[in-house]
């Protein structure tokens, strides 16, 4: 569990109002004791998180627009990307009622200490708590972050992002080294796992031999950037955890760049999991064509799933690989 500044903060401060709270981006561990469950609307757009917190009880959707308005009060849960946090902090100040109380709460080393001085710029700070190599810190809700609101973003030609979704400024160099080593004679069913805002997947439909492309995003937000990136009739969209993800109908080819870390630390074993989904996603004859950052460790997994594996390419930074004859070993469904 997230520690709870929250619960500090709000000792000996007004009671709790009775109505509704906006917590913005709370991950599946974040303590949210200090508010009464039924007064919450939560906002977060990654499936594992959004998913663990309706386990929870707790009220969850996926976007602002699902959220309402006219909430008492709100809490941010800071992301590491600035611009995302100014833009969630804009839109809840547009959705709490004029005067109402927005906490900001998150960890220095997501940049709560830089918030904190932007927010003080421009309204006073009511309160402020620093603990556990982290910071809340409160303010009253008003119109001077409307400027901060969430703005499109264009990395490339034809193609929008939004604030923190992954690679929102440029494409994502392993994902173009990737595309370029893709076989010509790329057919059938393909999936995308962590498709992301689609530059790649839009790589994948000049093949004219794929008859369907499933992009596979936990994201919601880059989900929606790639519906509006991509028109294509054969293009498939699923809000989705790619690890826990069961197709209809197995693969002919998988693609993936898959994350390696959901914080600062490197998980390779979110890499694992994306291997095991994609060898039992496929079709016996299918292939996966995958792109790693070159430190990670994932040839012996890739063995382990697939028996031929090779290394098609790369540069200082990445390694690619394609992997065929999946040892397909079925995930139990959860």
């Amino acid at each position: 569990m997230s520690h709870p500044r929250l619960s500090l903060a709000l000792e000996g401060a007004e009671p709790l109002p009775a109505s509704r709270w906006l917590v913005v981006g709370p991950v599946a561990d974040t303590d949210l004791s200090a508010l009464p469950p039924n007064t919450i609307v939560a906002v977060q757009g990654f499936r594992p998180d959004h998913d663990a917190l309706a386990a929870r009880g707790i009220r969850v959707v996926p976007d602002f627009g699902s959220a309402g308005d006219s909430f008492d009060a709100a809490l941010v849960c800071l992301p590491r990307s600035r611009m995302a946090g100014r833009a969630w902090i804009a839109s809840a100040a547009d959705r709490v009622t004029p005067g109402g109380t927005i906490w900001v709460d998150g960890q220095k080393t997501d940049g709560v200490e830089s918030m904190l001085k932007d927010v003080r710029a421009r309204v006073p700070v009511t309160s402020s708590l620093s603990k556990a190599h982290g910071r809340i810190f409160s303010f009253a809700a008003g119109p001077e972050f409307a400027d901060w609101a969430a703005e499109d973003q264009h990395p490339a030609p034809g193609f929008i992002t939004r604030p923190g979704v992954f690679s929102a400024e440029k494409i994502d160099p392993g994902s173009a080294l990737l595309a370029a080593a893709l076989p010509a004679g790329l057919k059938g069913r393909v999936a995308d796992l962590g498709a992301g805002w689609g530059w790649l997947s839009t790589q994948v439909l000049s093949h004219p031999g794929v008859t369907e492309l499933h992009l596979i995003e936990a994201d919601h937000a880059a989900l929606d950037c790639a519906r509006a990136n991509i028109s294509d009739p054969r293009a498939r969209f699923h809000w989705a955890d790619a690890t826990r993800f069961h197709p209809e109908a197995r693969f002919d080819a998988v693609v993936m760049n898959p994350p390696f870390h959901t914080g600062r630390a490197a998980e390779p074993a979110l890499g694992v999991a994306f291997i095991a989904a994609a060898s039992e996603m496929l079709v016996p004859s299918g292939r996966l064509f995958m792109v790693a950052n070159r430190h990670l460790p994932y040839e012996a997994v890739l063995s382990s799933h697939f028996r031929d594996v090779s290394e098609i390419g790369g540069d200082g930074a990445f390694k690619l690989f394609s992997a065929a004859r999946p040892v397909q070993v079925p995930r139990p469904r959860r």
